[in-house]
């Protein structure tokens, strides 16, 4: 029978599966950027010694690398645990009421546009094949063969947010002391834009304003920071 609700449809194999991993992993490196970049530019706000600032930069990448995968972990534990549960109750559906199930299952393709006599011959045939699947597919857009594993979720969020979180470390470690801050912000805005670019290529969204919002929420957190720093102290950098 239809549920109360649906879980939202989302691609499976192929080329929307990569997709989807691309968003993730674009997301998770934006994070990390913004996030490492905002803790650097902060504390060298308020002091000048750039090992402090490193120190500062390595903590909060890890902390927000392990916030990242745990977050994620959950998040994802919880969408399969209810994609479970709805084909727990499909598959007791399909064993309790199949006649209603395949009167179910018809209807579902007379909406998508077939014929009646048409959606009940897919109906009957898929059914014979599979019904389980069936249902799984046109009901509840769930593959049950490939449900999301939230430890490569977790794995993938903590890798994302460290890769993305190392270059504000690499932009503020290497320039000579009065120009650390602009390197870093001026290293941090091409890193956003190539994120912002990216993120826009996989969700097919337009590539500028993409890329302007990510820059522009990047470099709004930075500014803040270091204004918040230097409210503390004199920085000599």
């Amino acid at each position: 029978m239809t549920p109360a609700f649906h879980t939202e449809p989302h691609p499976t194999g192929g080329t929307g599966t990569r997709l989807n991993w691309l968003r993730a992993a674009v997301l998770g490196a934006n994070d990390g950027i913004i996030s490492v970049a905002s803790i650097i530019v902060g504390i060298a706000g308020a002091i000048s010694d750039v090992r402090t600032v490193i120190i500062g930069g390595v903590a909060g990448l890890l902390a927000g690398a392990f916030s990242m995968a745990a977050g994620e972990y959950v998040s994802v534990s919880s969408q399969r645990d209810t994609e479970s549960a709805l084909l727990a109750k499909e598959k007791m559906e399909l064993e309790t009421m199949p006649a209603e199930e395949l009167a179910e299952l018809t209807a579902l393709y007379e909406q998508k546009g077939l014929q009646r006599a048409t959606a009940e011959a897919v109906a009957r045939e898929l059914t014979a094949h599979d019904a389980f699947a069936a249902h799984a597919e046109a009901e509840l857009n769930i593959d049950p063969e490939d449900l999301t594993n939230p430890w490569h979720a977790a794995l993938a969020s903590f890798i994302s947010f460290v890769v993305g979180g190392v270059f504000p470390l690499f932009f503020i470690s290497l320039p000579p002391e009065g120009l650390r801050i602009a390197v870093t912000f001026g290293g941090v805005v091409v890193a956003l834009a190539v994120t912002g670019v990216l993120a826009a290529w996989a969700s097919g969204a337009p590539y500028l304003r993409v890329t302007g919002r990510v820059v522009a929420g990047g470099l709004l957190a930075m500014v803040i920071t270091y204004a918040v720093g230097s409210l503390f102290g004199v920085s000599g950098i």
